[in-house]
């Protein structure tokens, strides 16, 4: 706020000008010939117009959102290139016009496209309208951006490769999988009735404990951090699924128990990781509740589980991989849009003049050449077990599998941002031809890759997975 007001004892503010000179668009000034209304200033009453119609169309109060003394929370989701309008002017106008000012202002940043702003003239730009008519599923770039956003104003990166990549990794490899594995064995074997779940299944209480920590997460806006720790229960639902093999339990006579027992808890991990990626996938969850034939989803049905006896439907595809094909097919239609074109300034367009825009410095220099990166072993690892380091603030000591009944041992300062228990079991990245360091905790056979933002902005350490599919061992090249 100092940039705009100046520092204690400083008025930096300045007389707003709020009309505009024809030819201009709006709403020309009564009695003022070729004056307009500035649009920042008109904004708010569009959208307060706009919210007044749905109130009366949906039978809400629109005094309860605006009058002065309203305690309902009222939030206003906005991009970071017009933080200066909604922080600044707007609440001026909400409150001398007698109106309640915002609960919280949430800004973001830009999306990128392949690491360049979005933009016809840089030639990085998709609209939204090509990505439904190509077929992609709308659902699918709703998570890709969950697990970008956070709570800062940082830009997010749309990259084609990596979004077929994480969708089909996450949602159709991990999370779709553990009921398409197990509900045909309900329907065909057990007259699609469910078997008592196990309460104390460490899978089931894992998600129900977590609960908690991902509703704080999304109301602080953590949506990144919301879904990493929804992947790594997810994993462990996975994990307990490969643990059971009911595929393999119905190849043997006197099994039913066991693949009725395993199938309904797995449906039953199933049905508790839809409530924590319902306000995410709310097509997709409305179909798990048609299939496991239940109400409509909401938080508190983590507390519960399905109960014996009931019934549920037929299950049918709730999610398809990414087609290749599809992403050819979008980029094919954008070639106009994503031709560089001379760039079109507009009146429309004043916001970004008004503002310093950020220059974004390369980070890659200096570089290296081939060589220097083939000399660097990169290896898939599980990590076989996690714990604590006593007397150590920021180790955790990893047992990771390389592959060929072989392990290493590998201090990792990650103490901050995982639960050992939650890492076992998980795929990684290693640096497997480190020089050993001999360190006062023991000997340290490697490094595991992890990411983070050196300058701060998003705070946290993040470690590298690779797609479902890789085994302990392969090389990362």
């Amino acid at each position: 706020m100092q940039e705009w007001l100046g520092a204690p004892g400083e008025n930096k503010l300045t007389d707003w000008d709020i009309s505009r000179d024809a030819p201009y668009f709006g709403f020309e000034i009564p009695d003022a010939p070729g004056k307009y209304f500035y649009v920042w200033l008109d904004a708010p009453i569009g959208y307060m117009g706009s919210f007044k119609n749905l109130c009366s169309k949906n039978g809400l109060d629109f005094n309860e959102y605006f009058k002065p003394d309203s305690t309902t929370e009222l939030y206003h989701f906005i991009g970071k290139d017009i933080l200066y309008f909604h922080a600044l002017f707007w609440p001026a106008e909400l409150a001398h016009a007698g109106f309640r000012t915002p609960t919280k202002i949430f800004a973001h940043g830009f999306l990128t496209v392949d690491g360049a702003k979005m933009s016809k003239s840089r030639g990085t730009f998709i609209t939204a309208q090509s990505y439904l008519d190509t077929g992609l599923n709308p659902e699918w770039l709703r998570y890709y951006y969950a697990a970008k956003l956070s709570a800062s104003m940082e830009d997010i990166d749309l990259n084609l490769e990596d979004f077929a990549a994480r969708v089909n990794s996450d949602l159709v490899g991990k999370y779709v999988n553990i009921a398409s594995r197990s509900a045909g064995f309900i329907t065909k074997r057990f007259n699609s009735q469910l078997a008592p779940a196990a309460a104390d299944l460490p899978a089931i209480k894992g998600i129900q404990e977590a609960a908690s920590r991902v509703a704080e997460l999304y109301e602080a806006r953590e949506f990144g951090k919301a879904m990493r720790e929804i992947m790594a229960l997810t994993d462990a639902a996975n994990q307990y699924v490969d643990s059971v093999k009911p595929w393999e339990l119905a190849k043997h006579e006197g099994k039913e128990l066991e693949l009725h027992a395993a199938c309904t808890n797995a449906l039953n991990l199933f049905r508790l990781l839809t409530v924590l990626l319902k306000p995410i996938l709310p097509v997709v969850a409305g179909k798990v509740e048609k299939f496991l034939n239940i109400a409509p989803l909401t938080w508190t049905d983590t507390g519960s589980l399905l109960a014996a006896g009931h019934g549920i439907n037929t299950y049918e595809h709730l999610m398809t991989r990414v087609d290749a094909k599809l992403i050819e097919k979008l980029v094919e239609a954008n070639k106009e849009s994503l031709a560089p074109t001379q760039e079109q300034q507009s009146q429309q367009r004043h916001a970004e003049h008004q503002q310093n825009e950020v220059k974004a410095e390369s980070p890659w220099e200096p570089f290296c050449n081939i060589d220097d990166f083939m000399k660097i072993d990169l290896r898939i690892a599980r990590i076989a077990n996690a714990e604590h380091v006593e007397g150590a603030d920021k180790l955790v000591r990893l047992t990771l599998d390389v592959g060929n009944n072989e392990t290493r041992n590998v201090f990792a300062g990650i103490k901050a941002a995982y639960d050992p228990a939650q890492l076992v079991g998980r795929l990684t990245v290693m640096v497997a031809n480190l020089a050993p360091r001999k360190m006062k905790f023991g000997l340290s056979e490697g490094m595991v890759l992890a990411a983070s933002d050196t300058e701060g902005k998003t705070p946290g350490i993040f470690l590298l997975s690779p797609d479902s599919g890789a085994q302990p061992g392969m090389r990362v090249k």
